[in-house]
């Protein structure tokens, strides 16, 4: 997959991740896209160093989908932890 193709899924799994944990965030639903975006590239990273899972070419692989909604979610809890908003 090219980088367009990996920012358009870290968007999808950004919007994902925020339905996943609804809660207030000071970015919003734009801020958790771009959380989504890092979280799609942070997935792909760690699907390949730690779980020796390849990336594919393809987009509509599932482990991808999953690595990718996976990032968006530990990138945006680690957001709101740090940011010391709860999920109310």
């Amino acid at each position: 997959m090219g980088i367009v193709s990996w920012i358009i899924l870290g968007l999808l799994a950004g919007v994902i991740a925020k339905i996943l944990l609804p809660g207030r965030d000071s970015g919003g639903l734009i801020g958790s896209t771009f959380i989504g975006v890092a979280g799609a590239f942070v997935g792909g990273w760690i699907s390949v160093r730690l779980f020796d899972r390849p990336v594919t070419k393809e987009f509509f692989d599932l482990a991808t989908w999953g690595a990718a909604i996976s990032g968006s979610l530990i990138l945006l809890s680690c957001y709101r932890m740090l940011s010391g908003n709860s999920r109310y």
